[in-house]
């Protein structure tokens, strides 16, 4: 729970989103105003998705390929095969 209250991206969306509601109060709603809020929305699910791709990366579990997360979970999991097929070379070699 802390990750989603201290992320930065999700804590700029919440801030951009009442600087918007501030900004929409009066103003009648025209197609600008609902893309505005569109993209807010946008925003806001991107925050929570990256969040938790960054909670599965934590606990193990296998994020989707287009993630930005997945690159570095994918590299990690090249390096550990690495170290595991070097082991057992050596374990075989013994």
């Amino acid at each position: 729970m802390r990750n989603y209250v201290f992320a930065s991206g999700l804590f700029s969306a919440v801030t951009s989103g009442i600087a918007l509601l501030r900004g929409t109060r009066d103003a009648p709603i025209t197609w600008r105003a609902l893309l505005a809020w569109l993209s807010w929305g946008i925003t806001i699910a991107l925050a929570i998705g990256a969040i938790t791709d960054m909670r599965k990366d934590e606990r193990g579990e296998l994020v989707a390929h287009d993630s930005p997360v997945a690159r570095t979970q994918l590299k990690r999991t090249k390096k550990e095969l690495k170290a595991v097929q070097k082991a057992e070379r050596k374990a075989q070699k013994a």
